[in-house]
């Protein structure tokens, strides 16, 4: 195997799970609620239908038909009880209305505490993605130390190949620095 062929596959993990990583924290902040309608606060939500735990966008139609309500339309009306009874213990705040066809779930108006609270929890979300990204860093470069230590690469190459790490790390943090302000101002704009 060449030897930077080594390096080059120890960077390409690197960032695969860092841009892993980066995925998760985006559907993370996608589900804290801004008080307007979104759809992406009801991802996490499974149901116990029929005895098998199925998430909810696979029973139902899911829409934000204005911006302060979502519409939950059961592909079989007879799991709307399910439903309803797995959106309240999600305890996502919302109260759900059921009109035996379809359930509708008004979404309130933050208050300023409440935004607060829920910029600090953006804040703490994007700290620990920072941390998983610096764990991605500090296992690539002990990879690349021990092909130094093997023999594998000079330690020129070595040195290269911290550097490359070091940048892919930055680059890593400050997309997720950019993704969490984007989401604070989103939540502190009234």
């Amino acid at each position: 195997m060449d030897v930077n062929e080594n390096v080059r596959e120890t960077l390409v993990d690197a960032q695969e799970r860092m841009n892993a990583g980066l995925d998760a924290v985006r559907r993370e902040l996608q589900g804290i609620r801004t008080g307007r309608a979104n759809i992406s606060v009801l991802d996490d939500i499974q149901v116990d239908y029929y005895g098998t735990s199925t998430p909810l966008n696979q029973l139902a139609n899911l829409s934000a038909p204005d911006a302060q309500l979502l519409l939950v339309q059961p592909y079989d009306k007879s799991a709307i009880g399910d439903i309803e009874r797995a959106i309240h213990s999600a305890d996502l705040g919302l109260n759900p209305s059921n009109d035996g066809q379809a359930i509708r779930l008004p979404i309130p108006e933050l208050t300023a505490e409440r935004r607060e609270e829920l910029a600090k929890q953006v804040s703490v979300v994007a700290e620990h993605a920072k941390t998983e990204v610096r764990q991605n860093r500090r296992d690539a470069n002990e990879a690349v130390k021990k092909l130094e230590h093997e023999k594998e690469i000079s330690e020129d190459e070595e040195r290269t190949a911290h550097d490359q790490v070091q940048e892919l790390t930055d680059t890593f943090c400050t997309r997720i620095d950019e993704m969490a302000e984007t989401k604070r101002k989103e939540l502190l704009t009234l």
